[in-house]
């Protein structure tokens, strides 16, 4: 047996890879799993991957009507980045917060407390939208920023329940095709504020179900309402790990009388993760992707329409929005992880290296080409935002889930999960309110055709983002989360180190 090779790892095939389709044998007695379980892991996985949809649907909302909201409320750039910002600094300190005590309170309960959290403050703050109070800024700052810390609930707790069910071999895989699921909250959110802001008719046997137009805010009531609904199933349908449905999985770092059941005390989960240094490299990479995912998420939306002139009627936001953006996230996350698992033997860091690397040719073309180029075109800026995004998405799910599944095991999980993911929405908040403001200081003026100034109804002059501004903003953690990424591939190459 190779000495980078665990005794419960799959045999080695002719080429020298792993065998993943080799019959068990008595040097790899665990790798078969019990008859039945990955039917019932499967159920336990869509579960899980419906209510995190639904948590992103209550978190994609924003950005989706965000044009509106800046119009009818006044706001500028730096105050919509701020509201956003409030949101993901609360969740980074949630995440760090929350994880901890997912470890106690086990992923099944603290999803469920993160959704009914996030499902009453999306309405609350749709609520606060119709009010005319002069503090209404304050107000949206103060609740999204509840709401993100309800959310730092759940990424601790799908880490926590999975990291139990899925083996180091199968969790890249596993954090691909959860991907999948994430990106249906991402899928609905634009679908459904495409539908809404121009209504839609469904055809029946007798008559014809018919929406008219509805008001933007609609989008903070309804997510509320489907991931209440979908709570509900989660809960009468997981188990937080295999043995609470009748199965025994041990894990690479577990021995066989090992206690499922039982938890480390929260001090030791604390030390044991916050003294290894590759948690805090990991981190670090991930506060790259934080910024660049949502410099895209955030702002995507603002720029086809201020630069392009592409609003939600026409066939290029919709295609965006509720195909292309899921759908190449899907295909990132998907095939990273498969790579990882199969080709890298569950190594993390070279697949992401080469995925900050992709993004930052990406930037670097967009820089030159939709920035500051004549060549520019909504077509081509959206088909390099997808590059961009992918590539993003991709380290997303193979850092964020499976290289935090590996760093702490099933009882430590929720923290790893919360240490990392806290990491990627502290560069998330930097790209809120630190973007806004670079985009209302560096705004470019837009002219009529016979070159005057346009103003609006109070007389100020009309100003849209500056493109190049947004791809560069992205250029500095792109070239740091390869430089992070290609370290530990070298350091840790050919030795099994979990994380990398």
């Amino acid at each position: 047996m190779p000495d980078n090779q665990t005794p419960n790892d799959p045999p080695l095939g002719p080429d020298g890879k792993p065998d993943f389709g080799a019959v068990a044998t008595p040097e790899h007695p665990l790798f078969r799993h019990d008859p039945g379980f990955r039917k019932r892991r499967g159920r336990n996985w869509f579960l899980l991957g419906l209510t995190y949809a639904g948590y992103y649907l209550c978190r994609y909302n924003l950005g989706i009507i965000a044009p509106e909201l800046k119009e009818e409320l006044n706001l500028s750039n730096t105050q919509y980045g701020a509201i956003d910002s409030a949101r993901n600094g609360m969740y980074a300190i949630g995440q760090f917060v929350n994880g901890l005590f997912t470890d106690k309170l086990g992923g099944k309960r603290a999803m469920t407390i993160g959704a009914v959290g996030t499902a009453i403050l999306n309405a609350l703050f749709g609520l606060a939208t119709m009010t005319d109070i002069g503090i209404i800024f304050a107000l949206l700052v103060v609740i999204r920023g509840l709401d993100g810390y309800a959310q730092a609930f759940g990424a601790p707790g799908m880490v926590k329940i999975n990291t139990a069910w899925f083996r180091k071999q199968e969790r890249g895989s596993f954090a691909g095709i959860f991907g999948i699921m994430i990106n249906l909250g991402q899928m609905a959110a634009g679908q459904l504020g495409g539908l809404l802001a121009k209504g839609f008719a469904i055809p029946l046997i007798f008559f014809t179900f018919k929406v008219e137009s509805m008001n933007w805010r609609v989008m903070f009531f309804i997510p509320a309402v489907v991931v209440v609904v979908i709570v509900i199933l989660m809960n009468l349908g997981v188990k937080n790990h295999p043995e609470e449905a009748g199965f025994r999985v041990v894990h690479d770092d577990e021995s066989h009388d090992d206690d499922p059941h039982a938890h480390h005390v929260l001090s030791d989960v604390f030390r044991t993760i916050t003294k290894n240094p590759i948690v805090w490299i990991v981190a670090g990479a991930y506060f790259c992707t934080g910024f660049i995912r949502t410099a895209i998420y955030s702002w995507w939306t603002i720029y086809l329409l201020e630069t392009w002139n592409v609003g939600k009627e026409a066939k290029l936001w919709w295609w965006t929005a509720v195909v292309l953006l899921p759908l190449m996230a899907s295909f990132g996350s998907l095939s990273s992880g498969i790579y990882s698992d199969k080709f890298c033997k569950g190594s993390r860091a070279p697949v992401a290296a080469f995925l900050y690397l992709m993004q930052l040719v990406f930037i670097i073309l967009a820089m030159l080409m939709v920035g500051s180029s004549s060549m520019g075109s909504a077509m081509l800026a959206v088909i390099l935002i997808l590059g961009i995004h992918t590539g993003c998405n991709a380290t997303h799910s193979i850092l964020g889930t499976a290289a935090a599944m590996d760093l702490g095991g099933r009882k430590m999980a929720g923290f790893a999960a919360g240490v990392i993911d806290s990491f990627q929405y502290f560069g998330a908040m930097l790209a809120g309110f630190g973007l806004g403001r670079l985009f209302d200081i560096f705004a470019i003026a837009q002219f009529d055709d016979a070159g005057e100034p346009l103003l609006n109804d109070a007389g100020e002059a009309v100003k849209h983002i500056d493109g190049a501004i947004w791809f560069a903003s992205m250029l500095p953690w792109a070239i740091l989360g390869t430089l992070l990424m290609s370290y530990l591939w070298v350091a840790h190459r050919g030795k099994s180190t979990p994380g990398t």
